[in-house]
């Protein structure tokens, strides 16, 4: 069996994606052979042809975080050949062959069962949107309703940031977005934005403090760093804060004022890892309830062949929304 992919090559010049004829040695171990239809561009996918990124443990490797299609074939499970699935995480793309080529193969217990979602729509969603509907739930749980107040998200263009306001717009939230990109208040306002700001702090200079003025009920961080020492200091009473990112930094110097002086929780989301029942749980919820309402807008389309493009866009910052490579068809 030969098949097509977007292979990653390391060399002493950098990293490189390569169109590549490969054999069935590439779709590695697992229970479930799936024909991709389509991946998509995320943050992570970057860093996997970012030199010393530290995301890769190994090359050559078949990028692509996402993986959408149809079962080929099952060794396990409650799975037949023909049924439409998602899978994401785990080593999914970093140290397992991911969604850059005709074919892959993951264990069953990667593989959710699409309800309710074309392919298409679940690729729009992907990774970010899972990371998104897990940040939006999070502040759920700590018991956030929209009579609470707005709700900031930064690194609001981005695949996690646009999903995000997209949600929780839809479940009534006045919605903050914090974004760097000067252009996007069209964009952030048709996903349900009510109002664009700039990255915070908004006075880079400014010595931050332990606590300031309470601007927001909650938020979802995919910047981490100074914004997120700042946020936490904004945040109000009982709020939480779902972070996910640290494209700001890995840093985070604060105290622990807004924790025991405002009941402020800091919610640590991890998608790569979430547990197989969980996962198929929180899909099932992306179908309907925390289904985003605008992915006709999030969704920009590309043939897999321009995934290293735009992957060197989102290593720069120049990438809003979510890209969707097409696989099936389009090697």
């Amino acid at each position: 069996m030969e098949f097509w992919a977007m292979v990653a090559h390391e060399s002493d010049s950098g990293i490189v994606l390569t169109r590549q004829l490969v054999d069935e040695e590439y779709l590695g171990p697992g229970d479930v052979t799936i024909k991709v239809h389509y991946s998509s561009a995320n943050f992570k996918d970057a860093l996997a042809i970012t030199p010393r990124a530290g995301v890769v443990r190994n090359y050559p490797i078949i990028p692509g975080i996402d993986i959408v299609g149809e079962v080929v074939s099952a060794d396990n499970g409650d799975l037949s050949p023909g049924d439409l699935v998602v899978a994401h995480g785990y080593d999914i793309g970093v140290a397992h062959n991911g969604g850059y080529a005709q074919y892959a193969r993951v264990p069953v217990d990667w593989v959710v069962a699409l309800h309710g979602l074309s392919p298409r729509h679940a690729a729009v969603i992907g990774t970010a949107g899972f990371t998104a509907a897990l940040s939006v739930q999070a502040l759920l749980d700590r018991g956030l309703v929209p009579e609470d107040g707005p709700i900031l998200v930064t690194g609001a263009t981005g695949g996690v940031g646009s999903v995000s306001v997209d949600i929780l717009s839809s479940l009534g939230f006045e919605v903050v977005a914090s974004t760097g990109k000067t252009d996007a208040d069209d964009f952030l306002t048709t996903l349900g934005a009510s109002e664009v700001i700039g990255r915070l702090p908004e006075d880079p200079d400014e010595r931050p403090r332990p606590l300031t003025k309470s601007r927001w009920a909650g938020a979802v961080d995919s910047v981490g760093g100074r914004s997120l020492a700042y946020i936490l200091s904004a945040t109000g009473y009982g709020g939480g804060v779902a972070v996910s990112g640290l494209t700001g930094g890995s840093e985070l110097s604060t105290t622990v004022m807004p924790f025991i002086l405002r009941n402020v929780a800091l919610l640590g989301i991890d998608s790569a890892f979430v547990p197989i029942e969980q996962r198929r749980e929180l899909w099932t919820r992306l179908s309907k309830d925390l289904r985003p309402q605008h992915l006709s807008k999030l969704e920009q389309h590309a043939p897999i062949t321009e995934a290293e493009n735009v992957l060197r866009a989102i290593q720069k910052g120049a990438h809003s929304g979510r890209t969707v490579f097409g696989v099936a068809g389009e090697f």
